[in-house]
């Protein structure tokens, strides 16, 4: 039985377990995690963590086999609300061919608003602000099979930005691709997430594309193993490594200059800080 009321978050998982049929693996366990409005969340884990699991229960995709999702007070178990759920919760996947359905980039975006009766006038608005928003404007008229893994997601990403859904879920919307297009989807979420304030749910094994969440979530085993900001949860290195995770390359780095005696500070987690370190360092000496 959900509990609605008091300090709820956007969404809200409560004890949720879900077990597949076959063979009915249970690939989660007991899950309780809030996810606010407007915070940048990631969640992260190993191949089979529970990861994707956990976000296709977050639009009612898949839904709990114990305890229950409530997206804005709206319970997914219930079908009268499913429809609402997955306009307020939009999705973007690993693979962008398989959300893209027409030949022409700007119909691509314009195929879920007109399908749910968008006016004409309203929907060109929002295929020229959906594109403008991922920086593929100039690629309105073009066929979609000519882009890049890159610009294919970010064709996606503006396709399910016409929706106007409060909430974006990129569930390892960036493992096919190589590192400049990996850099490219992540500037353009943190980019919607400052500028627009939506709230974003990144799934993702790439420890780096966690640094500029607001929270980390890790997930191992289908389950909740460890939450909070980035510099808490990489701090907790020993834990990450028991449950076969890694931490952010310049931890990684700093850990073993600290091995060697440099004596740096230990939550270091982007170039700009090491460096910022490196020169502290320095000046002492």
């Amino acid at each position: 039985m959900c509990k609605k009321g008091g300090e709820t978050g956007l969404i809200e998982l409560q004890n949720v377990s879900f077990a597949y049929e076959d063979g009915g693996r249970q690939a989660l366990k007991n899950v309780s995690l809030k996810i606010n409005k407007g915070e940048f969340l990631a969640i992260v884990g190993h191949n089979g963590s529970g990861k994707s699991t956990l976000a296709k229960q977050l639009n009612a995709l898949l839904l709990p086999s114990e305890g229950c999702v409530l997206v804005d007070g709206m319970d997914t178990k219930e079908d009268r609300y499913t429809f609402a759920i997955r306009q307020k919760v939009g999705m973007v996947f690993q693979n962008p061919d398989n959300q893209l359905v027409t030949t022409i980039v700007e119909e691509d975006v314009a195929f879920g608003p007109e399908n749910i009766g968008v006016p004409t006038l309203e929907l060109r608005k929002r295929v020229d602000a959906s594109l403008a928003a991922v920086g593929m404007s100039e690629y309105a008229h073009a066929a979609p099979n000519m882009l890049s893994g890159g610009q294919k997601q970010r064709v996606a990403i503006a396709g399910m930005l016409a929706m106007e859904p409060e909430v974006l879920v990129l569930d390892e919307a960036t493992a096919m691709l190589d590192p400049q297009g990996r850099k490219e989807i992540i500037d353009v979420v943190t980019r919607l997430h400052e500028q627009k304030n939506i709230t974003v749910v990144m799934i993702t094994q790439y420890m780096e594309e966690a640094i500029g969440a607001d929270r980390v979530a890790v997930m191992s085993g289908g389950e909740l193993i460890l939450e909070g900001a980035p510099k808490e949860v990489f701090a907790q290195d020993e834990l990450l490594h028991r449950h076969r995770l890694d931490v952010p390359t310049m931890q990684q780095l700093a850990n073993r200059l600290n091995r060697a005696g440099a004596g740096l500070p230990r939550n270091i987690l982007s170039v700009e800080e090491m460096a910022q370190a490196i020169c502290l360092s320095l000046s002492k000496n």
